[in-house]
């Protein structure tokens, strides 16, 4: 299960020597960039001063308004006619990010993609639906183009009309999905009103936004599928970064390609092994639009090395984002430890909203969750054993006091792209 072996498991001093030279070759490239160009004379560090894979501390970090700075085009290393494809982020904090690829971008892209799909056993005899949109985003291009590098029959099927979308599967026999989890929740639940068979699924593949193995649990009881994890940004290609194996205990990063650090968020500090931080990530064979010490927001740490599959070092899951964290009371909470906590209550669904307020100064969470169709049987005494054991789990859980909300099935938002759980409403304060 293996795309290209022998650079899957490159270790050791031959994984440095690759990571260096490669390393090197972007810095230079980097000084086609007029920021980078910049921001290296700043530092006073000349590109021959990166001898070693450390020295990259030497180089600032780059972050994601430097590159919204850039809009449109102002990180593109080559000229914009050797550019054959842009893709941009939503935007919906400020300006979007424009990424470029030139066309051997977009075959390593491809290549990474399907490196991670193979090695969780999917292969030119499976059917594949692609349940993610197709536009500025990453996900669906990406994805679409690593299934048919491996040969695949590929359903571009998209976001929105979810009926639809259980009858391709069930038509055209799909055998693997890739989708946002939240999406793959709200498919399995119109597939039960249906009263749907989804056998044909093997394998899910689900990524976008942080979840829990609380929710793959769940996934794969009610889709039947075995679920892997996927991690990616647009402003590193796309989808294909890291990936799960079949031992599904953390996620592969591609280390020929990207040199990963962990830094702590406030303080800028290198971290070692199981230390939770923000991810920092330089990609090392992009041509259009080469990065330095990008600080991609996410939270997680580099896990020991020695994976039974022979891969390289694994990151963890993603456990939130360190601009999503919510700082209630003086408390660091992430929203995927309250879905955490709610999915591991029958009573309830797994459709949730949170509400961060200000009230006479004090930082208030509410959190409004859905109750389980098989007990909702609308008594208050039921009603209020639920909200009470919801209450008491996420004070445990978070050793925060929370006001929960019960509210009917069906009542909450459902998001067929990332999910947004989360509003904060203490900036509206007086």
């Amino acid at each position: 299960m293996f795309w290209d072996k022998p650079t899957e498991t490159l270790h050791g001093e031959k994984l440095k020597a690759l990571q260096l030279k490669r390393l090197k070759k972007t810095i230079r490239d980097s000084q086609n960039v007029g920021f980078y160009k910049k921001c290296l004379a700043d530092a006073h560090v000349r590109p021959d001063d990166i001898r070693t894979l450390e020295d990259i501390q030497k180089i600032p970090f780059t972050k994601k308004q430097d590159l919204r700075n850039g809009y449109p085009f102002g990180f593109f290393a080559v000229p914009l006619k050797k550019v054959v494809r842009i893709h941009t982020t939503s935007g919906t904090t400020g300006k979007p990010t424009v990424v470029g690829y030139t066309p051997n971008d977009l075959d390593a892209w491809a290549d990474l993609i399907a490196r991670n799909m193979t090695m969780v056993g999917v292969t030119e005899d499976d059917i594949f639906q692609n349940m993610v949109n197709y536009g500025m985003f990453t996900g669906g291009l990406g994805f679409h183009y690593g299934a048919e590098k491996i040969g695949m029959t590929v359903i571009p099927s998209a976001t929105g009309n979810t009926r639809r979308q259980i009858e391709m599967i069930q038509d055209f026999g799909v055998t693997t999905i890739h989708c946002t989890p939240s999406y793959a929740m709200h498919l399995s639940e119109v597939a039960e009103e249906m009263h749907a068979s989804l056998d044909s699924l093997k394998t899910g593949i689900f990524g976008a936004e942080p979840w829990s193995e609380t929710m793959r649990s769940s996934l794969e009881e009610r889709l039947g599928v075995t679920a892997f994890d996927s991690y990616g940004l647009s402003e590193l290609f796309g989808p294909g970064v890291a990936f799960e194996c079949p031992e599904r205990d953390g996620l592969h990063i591609w280390h020929d390609a990207y040199l990963v650090e962990i830094i702590n968020p406030e303080t800028g500090e290198n971290l070692g092994n199981g230390e939770q931080g923000e991810l920092v990530i330089t990609p090392l064979v992009k041509e259009a639009m080469p990065l330095l010490r990008y600080r991609t927001g996410d939270i997680t740490m580099k896990l020991e090395d020695g994976c039974l599959c022979t891969r390289g070092q694994k990151i963890s899951r993603i456990t939130g984002r360190s601009d999503d964290m919510l700082v209630i009371r003086g408390i660091n909470v992430f929203p995927s430890q309250i879905e955490h906590v709610i999915l591991k209550i029958p009573e309830v669904g797994n459709q949730f909203m949170v509400y961060v307020d200000r009230v006479n100064h004090l930082d208030e969470m509410t959190v409004d969750v859905e109750i389980n169709r098989d007990y909702f049987s609308g008594e208050l005494t039921d009603l209020a054993r639920i909200q009470k054991k919801v209450v008491k789990e996420l004070r445990d859980a978070l050793e925060l006091r929370t006001t929960v909300k019960l509210v009917e099935p069906g009542s909450l938002p459902r998001f067929e792209g990332k999910a947004k759980r989360v509003i904060d409403r203490r900036g509206d304060a007086i």
